[in-house]
């Protein structure tokens, strides 16, 4: 059962001198942090969720496009808002492992996610990047994505900075329709 997130919980003992400091409780980033729905294994009939996601709706799968070869599909633990991946259908774990057609539609539909992002929600630059082995950060080490994350002069207030918290302003379906709606190419 999930606490009330409105009051401070009961002083536990042991935690420390109390202080003056607001809490944000969110206990919903315990399914990430205790690797709910992360993959049993390295292949791709291990529960690997890219695998899974492109048979799901675009809205169910938050699935922003799909082309061929790769897809656009939001972060479900975003650093920002609008923060998408481009992942290619077939599971590769390395960068070299993708064929010269994955390569160059990951590199389109990554300037496409750019264009609908400035498009979308006028983001001032970006931070691109594929973190390759879990040793360099990967969550989901078994299945290459290229992380496309906006970002807005400003962007790392307080909140993250000292409050260790993220603020995200918008709902993730609410994001993917934007998004989709901003894609080049897209009708209507």
């Amino acid at each position: 059962m999930l606490a009330d997130m409105t009051t401070e919980p009961e002083q536990q003992i042991g935690v420390g001198t109390p202080d003056a400091f607001q809490r944000l409780w969110t206990p919903h980033r315990m399914a990430y942090i205790q690797g709910e729905n992360k993959p049993t294994g390295p292949g791709a009939g291990d529960g690997c969720p890219f695998c899974a996601i492109p048979s799901k709706s675009d809205e169910d799968g938050l699935i922003v496009a799909r082309g061929e070869k790769v897809y656009a599909v939001l972060n479900l633990y975003p650093y920002t808002g609008g923060h998408l991946m481009v992942v290619p259908f077939r599971h590769v774990a390395d960068y070299t492992e993708l064929d010269e057609a994955e390569t160059a539609e990951l590199a389109r539909l990554t300037k496409q996610a750019m264009t609908a992002l400035r498009a979308a929600s006028g983001a001032h630059g970006f931070n691109l990047g594929m973190n390759q082995g879990s040793v360099a950060g990967a969550g989901i080490a078994a299945h290459l994505h290229q992380h496309v994350v906006p970002r807005w002069g400003g962007d790392t207030n307080f909140m993250p900075a000292i409050g260790h918290t993220k603020v995200l302003p918008q709902l993730l379906a609410d994001t993917r329709r934007m998004l989709a709606g901003a894609w080049p190419g897209a009708t209507g």
